[in-house]
């Protein structure tokens, strides 16, 4: 399933590379980013709140969902940040959602896309953004050094996911220091939190670490907390709760 997505991708990248430098320079005037790093790295376990209208797995979760809506309830909620999908083919999302959050909150917000290219850092920080998400299955070593490398010229955090201890070690040699284990399996898209249960070994303790996917209860919120991550990304189960709010106190509460 990785392959169309990013096949999908790369289609869109050809006419950004027509307005870089208008990307750059409008990046240049949205201020500094907030602290997505220190958010989570706050005591206890902290909630990546995650705004999603559908997905490869899922299907439609609520494709009338009101992204501003939803995130005010995430920060009434306590969550740490926001998740914010872009990728408009697969995950419904958008670019203008990102823009709405980042305005509508005080918390700071990662771009989830599939980001394969520099001009895509400065999109998503012209965009707002206070993150991006870097997915190591997707980038060769070179592509992931070179991301790292625009993420830190832009003023940007950079969340570099994984699936494998392969993975992880790669992340580690490239310079990450922010490592999201995902517990979906990209090819399947299957979750199983033993993942990163799994993969946990195989990063530095000096990490801010995060679990991705798999996690919609208070179980599985103190399962990753056990497991030493310091936050969790969560969103199919916050956009289907009637009460996002409740759920993300109570995985706080789980994980402390």
């Amino acid at each position: 399933m990785l392959t169309p997505i990013l096949e999908s991708t790369r289609a869109r990248l050809a006419s950004l590379g027509l307005v870089v430098g208008e990307l750059r320079s409008r990046a240049a005037s949205t201020g500094p980013a907030r602290p997505f790093a220190a958010a989570l790295e706050a005591p206890g376990l902290q909630v990546i709140a995650e705004i999603k209208r559908r997905s490869p797995s899922a299907g439609p979760i609520d494709l009338d969902l009101d992204a501003v809506a939803k995130a005010r309830e995430y920060e009434a909620g306590g969550a740490a940040a926001i998740s914010v999908l872009t990728e408009p083919d697969y995950f419904g999302g958008s670019l203008d959602d990102l823009v709405a959050v980042r305005r509508a909150v005080s918390l700071p917000v990662i771009r989830k896309d599939f980001t394969l290219d520099p001009v895509q850092v400065w999109e998503g920080r012209a965009a707002g953004a206070d993150a991006i998400l870097l997915i190591v299955a997707a980038l060769g070593d070179a592509d992931l050094a070179r991301l790292l490398q625009e993420a830190h010229a832009a003023g940007v955090a950079a969340l570099v996911e994984v699936h494998t201890e392969d993975e992880a070690r790669r992340a580690v040699a490239a310079g990450a220091t922010l490592i999201g284990v995902n517990n979906r399996d990209l090819a399947t898209f299957r979750t199983d939190l033993a993942t990163a249960e799994r993969v946990a070994a195989a990063l530095p303790e000096r990490a801010t670490l995060v679990a991705e996917s798999g996690v919609a209860d208070e179980e599985g919120a103190a399962r990753m907390a056990a497991a030493g991550y310091d936050a969790i990304l969560v969103g199919e189960a916050l956009v289907r709760s009637g009460d996002p709010a409740r759920l993300i106190a109570g995985l706080r509460a789980a994980g402390s």
